[in-house]
């Protein structure tokens, strides 16, 4: 079987991976006729209420992280997943039903935002965990990295279909659509071969958020991807408010903003693969991207047709995708892999309390000053995020002349570090903190790591 494809050899992982595409793609069209409605039959293009909408639907990932993370620690994956996709399509038929009745409200809808915000909590860190327990450790990060290419595949069928179906039949039936999609997810977890699952190991410890901003506190160059993630994310990655009143702005209706979502994705899908191909992560890259995305924002504020817009944003997900695939690399590969799992929960933390932050702000702009100036919002935060690594690479000494050419340049690496020996792996990670602050760059050559640390034992 192909290297790229070799977790398909899985039974389980081939079910799971059909059932979560087919509930992604219902997803993203949920998403989009969630965001329409509110827009244009709730309220007059209120791109406030837009941004109101999304902050509830991603502040309770937020306010629950430690819960969250413990109960996917805690309990059988499948069958929580199992009990979070029921929960999420009743609540699909609820807001269905409700708009086909020709009674729902915006307190209504807000309301229904907040619970499928709830829910999903719950759902996301069981679903990103559960994949571990499908594939075996070795084929791990294939695993993860074919899941984040169904996602965008979902992101560029979904907003399409989702626009049409809203010109087509109406918003209402969009949700009854996504309520029949989590049943595919339901389904799959039920045919998986309990037998062939991989047996996991819970962890044992009560503080791990804690203990992981603990270990961020203490390493600069974490402190400063969270810092670029948190401002692309709070106000330069609220597509839906640019997407939707822009498509407004040249005159489109729905069918037309959920095109514009799909191109999106095919930027992000282009970004996902090229990162999957790197083979480490680096600050440099998501500097690089932070950057690219903020130059390619501001372009396409400047767009002044409905096509030269949509052009623009291909770029807008590339760079978009591009850093935080690779910030999540960075974070997971320059972690004590004691703590790895903790650190990665205070990032999702970061990610996901962004939103409920920017999108209130971008869409008050958005209003107050029309889509393009949200849009320059977004970008200047982008290019600001890029200045801000750049500043912290030469301000940390990491950028050097290069030897070996005249004009060029070289940037220090770092690598993960040990803060458990294992020869006492009981001791308190957080013991060690104040020896890991005080740790300057790594120099990386060419030279395989395992020879220099079999030389230094003779």
């Amino acid at each position: 079987m192909n290297a790229m494809f070799r977790s398909f050899a899985s039974f389980n992982y081939r079910i799971w991976f059909l059932g979560a595409l087919i509930s992604n793609v219902g997803g993203w069209m949920q998403s989009t006729a969630q965001d329409w409605v509110v827009l244009t039959e709730l309220t007059d293009n209120d791109a406030t209420a837009m941004g109101v909408t999304m902050a509830l639907q991603f502040g309770p990932p937020l306010v629950l992280v430690s819960v969250t993370g413990w109960v996917a620690d805690r309990f059988d994956r499948r069958r929580l997943l199992m009990v979070t996709q029921g929960v999420l399509l009743l609540l699909a038929l609820g807001v269905g039903a409700l708009l086909l009745a020709g009674v729902m409200t915006l307190p209504l809808m807000l309301l229904f935002a907040l619970a499928f915000g709830v829910a999903n909590a719950f759902d996301s860190p069981a679903r990103q965990a559960f994949v571990s327990d499908v594939v075996e450790r070795r084929y791990a990060a294939n695993a993860v990295a074919l899941n984040s290419a169904s996602f965008n595949m979902a992101r560029l069928i979904g907003p399409a279909v989702g626009g049409l179906l809203i010109v087509a039949v109406g918003s209402g039936w969009v949700f009854f659509v996504n309520a029949a999609t989590f049943l595919a997810m339901i389904v799959a977890l039920m045919l998986m071969r309990r037998d062939e699952l991989v047996p996991r190991v819970r962890s044992q410890g009560a503080a791990r958020v804690a203990d992981g901003f603990r270990y961020v506190s203490r390493r600069p160059d974490l402190i400063v991807a969270f810092v670029m993630v948190f401002l692309v994310g709070a106000f330069g990655m609220n597509f839906p408010i640019f997407a939707s009143t822009m498509a407004i702005e040249f005159g489109h209706g729905a069918d037309g903003y959920g095109l514009l979502s799909s191109v999106l994705a095919i930027g992000s899908l282009t970004g996902a693969l090229l990162a999957a191909r790197r083979e480490r992560a680096r600050l440099r890259v998501v500097m690089i991207a932070a950057g690219g995305f903020g130059v390619a924002s501001l372009v396409s504020a400047a767009m002044p047709s409905y096509w030269t817009y949509a052009a623009a944003l291909v770029f807008v997900g590339f760079g978009t995708v591009t850093m935080l695939t690779t910030a999540n690399g960075y974070v997971q590969t320059n972690s004590d892999p004691a703590l790895r799992g903790r650190v990665l929960a205070l990032y999702m933390a970061v990610i996901m309390g962004s939103t409920p932050i920017g999108a209130p702000i971008a869409g008050w702009v958005a209003d107050a000053f029309g889509p393009r100036a949200a849009i320059v919002l977004g970008g200047t935060a982008g290019v600001l995020a890029s200045l801000i690594g750049l500043t912290w690479v030469i301000w940390s000494g990491r950028l050097h002349r290069d030897a070996d050419r005249r004009l060029g340049v070289s940037l220090d690496e770092t690598r993960p570090l040990d803060i458990v020996t294992k020869a006492n792996p009981t001791v308190a990670p957080e013991e060690f903190s104040d020896q890991v602050a005080q740790t300057t760059a790594i120099r990386i050559d060419d030279e395989d790591e395992d020879e220099r640390m079999a030389r230094r034992g003779r």
